[in-house]
């Protein structure tokens, strides 16, 4: 399994969920790997926080946004919603 069809599994099950729900790490894991989903778990989470670095999605923890290198435990992935000023440039 490769980076780039992860990374585009977590942003299409964020988008599907909608802006205000999240998913689980794992979700992504079991649609791509079958009954082995828990060996892409790690390559899940490294990809989900570089999504989170460039601002594409927001990794939460109890529903409070997290720096992903550093949380322990459970995490999920949310749809990075622009709450600012309304500039869509």
């Amino acid at each position: 399994m490769d980076s780039d069809t992860i990374r585009e599994s977590i942003l299409k099950q964020v988008q599907q969920r909608g802006p205000d729900k999240s998913i689980c790490p794992s979700e992504v894991a079991r649609s791509l790997g079958g009954e082995t989903w828990r060996s892409l778990m790690p390559l899940v989470r490294e990809v989900g926080a570089a999504l989170a670095k460039s601002g594409a999605i927001v990794v939460t923890q109890k529903g409070i946004p997290v720096d992903p290198q550093t949380a322990r435990g459970p995490i999920r992935f949310k749809q990075a919603t622009d709450r600012g000023n309304g500039d869509v440039s």
